[in-house]
């Protein structure tokens, strides 16, 4: 409950929409600012400002609940963020959302949650629900679901598919904004996708598919996440169109949730040279007035949601306002701690190594080359290992057996290729978390490794594990197989421990986990593994392990 005294603090009054600063101080009362006082006689040089806002961003990414996130990302500045609930959906379908929405009240941070477009994202892979037209349409009329979420099927969107053309039909009627997935889309692609309805894009790889973009009339969302990362590539239109660029996350492990969030962008910005005010509008006034949230941007009678910084150089948050109470102060959150209910949808069994073996076939296999630092992979051939008649894994040329196990249909058969780029010696991981549909997906050296990291993941009914020679170590994931139900600090401990035994075991990658999470994601060119086996996104259909020799 806000309180009803009028409260005060001074410092300098850092004026977005005025695009000055100055000596003075906020009064806010009953969670509301009253009034903006500008006295050259105040002499703290500390700085207040509006809060932080993520663009977009998956909570379920995090592996904490919409509470526990919160917890953590208070102290980084963080008021709000706009957020895609569609990878619990995609488990849970409408009560996902619902639950995500009802997680997201019992803390003052502001969610603003939209409604899943592509549940599931493909007709390729097998997920545990599905929303259709209507019912996204049922979730735009309420007050509490903010826009369409990304429409992550852009072929379908350039062919104007009579479902997808219908839910952004309804987000248009509801007055709600159409979030953008459109990743490597250019010039007449690019303006026929913008066309369709979708306003943003956080896909830009690099500055000339982002210019494209722009001229085609979207807003960009500069991304830099844990797996994700392009920043560097996006960051001139902080200098060329900085009132239609917005930052965001997008995929953010509880490790480096910890150590920051939108302000480590902010800070990044600045030591690139960006105009102050250009910077800060990015990270809070072009997300509040696009998306139109009910945020506060330190204005008389907007909501009391701001942050006090110790300066310009280092950019450090000391306290987090929202809605008048304090909610961190000098890297501590003052929020309690939320214990989360734990739905779920898990039907796997465990496995046996014998269910990974590939029978050597004739020709060249299609293997998936990760990238690191990007969502986007490469469609390469090569010649398999071959051993006692079955392809297998072949570590000192870093091609490694990909799996994706069906958590929905017990009974179903294990899709199996081939991946480079995780560089493993020894061993394997597995995961719950498996974009989009998160069936289990796991990448490993020898089979038994394999079956084993996929068992640990089943056990616990969802969770990340990896398995090495005389170790294995699992996170176990009770919220739909995505989140755990434990504070945000022991997560991120947890999910460090199983980061560094992957890279013990050989992986370069700098967050093996979010890349291996990414390698089911069918919508991102341009070689991925669904349930049902290799998928093109170039060609967009499925492709055979085995290509005839040429």
């Amino acid at each position: 409950m806000a309180r009803t005294r009028t409260q005060r603090l001074e410092g300098q009054i850092v004026d977005l929409q005025a695009r000055r600063i100055y000596a003075g101080a906020v009064e806010w009362r009953a969670g509301r600012i009253t009034r903006l006082i500008e006295d050259a006689s105040v002499h703290a040089r500390r700085l207040i400002l509006p809060g932080l806002v993520d663009a977009h961003i998956h909570i379920e990414s995090s592996l904490l609940p919409p509470a526990e996130f919160a917890r953590l990302a208070v102290s980084h500045g963080t008021v709000a963020t706009v957020s895609d609930p569609h990878e619990i959906a995609n488990v849970l379908g409408v009560a996902g959302v619902k639950y995500m929405i009802r997680e997201g009240r019992r803390t003052p941070l502001k969610f603003n949650f939209g409604a899943p477009s592509c549940v599931p994202a493909t007709n390729f892979e097998t997920a545990g629900a599905a929303l259709d037209a209507a019912t996204v349409a049922q979730l735009l009329a309420r007050r509490d679901v903010k826009y369409l979420a990304e429409v992550m099927n852009f072929p379908g969107v350039l062919a104007r598919a009579p479902s997808l053309m219908a839910m952004i039909a309804a987000a248009r009627k509801a007055g709600k904004p159409v979030d953008g997935h459109a990743p490597g889309l250019r010039g007449a692609q690019a303006r026929a996708y913008a066309a369709a309805g979708p306003s943003t894009d956080h896909e830009c790889c690099t500055l000339a598919e982002a210019q494209d973009k722009l001229a085609a009339g979207m807003r960009i969302l500069i991304r830099e996440g844990s797996a994700a990362r392009n920043f560097a590539a996006l960051a001139p239109l902080l200098k060329t169109h900085p009132g239609r660029v917005m930052f965001c996350c997008d995929d953010l492990h509880p490790d480096l949730l910890l150590g920051g969030h939108i302000d480590r962008h902010v800070r990044r910005a600045l030591a690139a040279g960006a105009d102050k005010f250009d910077v800060l509008r990015c990270a809070s006034v072009n997300p509040v007035e696009h998306y139109r949230l009910d945020v506060g941007l330190l204005r008389p009678g907007d909501p009391a949601d701001f942050i006090v910084v110790d300066g310009w150089e280092k950019f450090r948050v000391q306290q987090t306002w929202l809605r008048g109470e304090l909610a961190a102060a000098n890297g501590r959150c003052r929020l309690p701690r939320q214990r989360p209910a734990t739905p779920n949808r898990f039907r796997a069994r465990p496995r046996s190594a014998a269910d990974f073996a590939v029978p050597a076939g004739v020709g060249r296999i299609n293997f998936i080359e990760a990238l690191n630092g990007q969502l986007i992979t490469r469609h390469r051939r090569a010649s398999a290992l071959i051993v006692d008649g079955c392809a297998v894994a072949d570590a000192p040329r870093d091609l490694l057996k990909i799996a994706v196990v069906n958590r929905y249909a017990p009974r179903a058969p294990v899709a199996l290729g081939f991946i480079r780029g995780f560089g493993l010696q020894a061993g394997a991981m597995a995961s719950s978390v498996a974009h989009d549909s998160h069936n289990i997906v796991a990448v490993g050296c020898d089979d038994g490794s394999l079956a084993m990291a996929v068992n640990h993941v089943i056990r616990h009914h969802g969770g990340l594990s990896v398995v090495g020679p005389g170790q294995s170590a699992v996170l176990p994931l009770p919220i739909a197989g995505l989140m755990s139900n434990r504070d945000g600090r022991t997560v991120a401990r947890h999910y460090t421990q199983l980061d560094r035994m992957a890279k013990q075991l050989g992986s370069q990658l700098d967050a093996p986990f979010m890349t291996l999470s990414f390698m089911a994601l069918l919508v991102i060119p341009d070689l991925k593994l669904s349930d049902r086996g290799l998928f093109s996104a170039s060609r967009w259909g499925l492709v055979p392990l085995q290509s005839p020799r040429r």
